[in-house]
């Protein structure tokens, strides 16, 4: 099992205990300024730094900066499915799914409807929110499972949006944690990078990768885009305020959508030198469909999910009570009451859109918070729980402040 947790800008005023001016992030989620020249590139401290020039020197500086999220945007497909078009396709109804997973509908990409769209869209709303325009974006993280090109999506959105300075953008593979690992990554490309503007997007369509005959798994997913502009503030604004992350690959198990050769268009493989047969030239391969294990998955959350939102309260100094919303990645209504009755908070302070949109993978949280700042639910200074799970598997947490 691997972890990584940490804790984000030396103070938030009101929220959290006073915590020393010395701390920050380094590769375990925290970094010291006191000597900090000995893990991070900073200013002309390095070895060998005093031989640049200023202007030869492309190293960042790396002063006391903070985050903060102040555009949200989503999107989904056109084209609706109800519990009862399932039914007539699936030995199912609509009171079965329900019941069992709180969800009634969701939505699918059909037709020439791409997910690269769907992404571009969610990001330019974002942005009209925060009012930054596509060339002040330095830096795209697209988070997804389900890229529509094998080497990543992101850089077609980049292409999308008409960003004509070029900034980074790549993808970011963690199934449902996605969208929590690409909010700590941008956080540690503003505080350790010096960009200024980052867009991270959740989406994912895994209606593409769903038996449509099995109605325990295809019951439950949707497609969907969601994106958050995270900008660079001073310190004393910072809204990310700690995170916890980890990940168990003995969990693959219980969810995985693993790759397997095609029987078709068998080749003839090439013989060794001792007469042997090569496994040579290989077999195309392509990805299953998602195989699941309802109740494992279900166990695996309700436990380690409050421990992690947990974990990174107290890193930031608060308590369950403290937080204004509980922001759970979408994906059963029985494991968003669950998490929220071990943590003590209300039905009232959960945020749920998933009777409308089922799992949506990496899109599931920043499509519900795009829909509760819109809706006026969510406010400036509220203070968030989140929290991601899924396939690896992988989880994580972030304590964060919109706005």
């Amino acid at each position: 099992m691997a972890n990584t947790s940490g804790l984000f800008s030396p103070s938030v005023p009101s929220l959290r205990r006073r915590i020393k001016p010395s701390i920050g992030i380094i590769g375990s989620g925290f970094f010291s300024c006191e000597g900090m020249s000995k893990r991070v590139f900073c200013s002309s401290s390095i070895e060998g730094a005093e031989k640049l020039s200023t202007s030869q020197s492309r190293i960042p500086r790396l002063i006391s900066k903070g985050c903060k999220l102040v555009g949200t945007g989503s999107a989904v497909p056109s084209f609706q499915v109800s519990n009862d078009d399932l039914a007539k396709i699936v030995d199912t109804n609509d009171e079965w799914i329900s019941v069992r997973t709180g969800i009634r509908n969701r939505r699918v990409l059909t037709g020439k409807e791409s997910l690269v769209a769907l992404a571009a869209e969610a990001a330019r709303k974002a942005l009209q929110m925060a009012e930054v325009e596509p060339d002040d974006v330095d830096l795209v993280l697209m988070c997804t499972s389900t890229p529509e090109d094998l080497f990543g999506s992101a850089p077609q959105i980049q292409k999308a949006l008409g960003c004509k300075t070029n900034p980074l953008a790549y993808d970011i593979t963690a199934a449902c944690s996605g969208f929590i690992l690409g909010l700590v990554s941008a956080a540690c490309h503003i505080r350790g990078g010096g960009f200024q503007n980052v867009l991270v997007i959740g989406a994912d369509s895994l209606s593409r990768y769903v038996d449509w005959t099995d109605r325990g798994s295809c019951i439950l997913f949707g497609d969907a885009a969601g994106a958050v502009l995270v900008q660079a503030c001073d310190s004393e604004d910072d809204g990310l305020f700690s995170f916890d992350l980890h990940s168990d690959g003995d969990g693959k198990r219980h969810l995985n959508a693993s790759m397997e050769e095609n029987e078709e268009n068998e080749v003839d493989h090439a013989s060794g030198s001792n007469g042997s047969v090569l496994s040579f030239p290989p077999k195309r391969s392509s990805y299953s469909c998602i195989q699941m294990n309802g109740k494992e998955v279900f166990r695996f959350a309700v436990r380690c999910v409050p421990q992690s939102i947990e974990s990174a309260l107290e890193k930031a100094g608060l308590t369950g009570s403290s937080i204004d919303w509980l922001l759970l990645h979408q994906a059963n209504q029985r494991i968003l009451d669950a998490v929220a009755s071990r943590l003590e908070v209300p039905p009232e302070r959960v945020i749920s859109n998933l009777a409308n949109y089922g799992n949506t993978s990496a899109a599931s949280i920043p499509l519900a918070l795009d829909e509760a700042v819109r809706s006026g639910k969510v406010k400036a200074g509220h203070t968030i729980a989140a929290a991601g799970f899924g396939a690896g598997l992988t989880w994580g947490s972030a304590i964060l402040r919109w706005g």
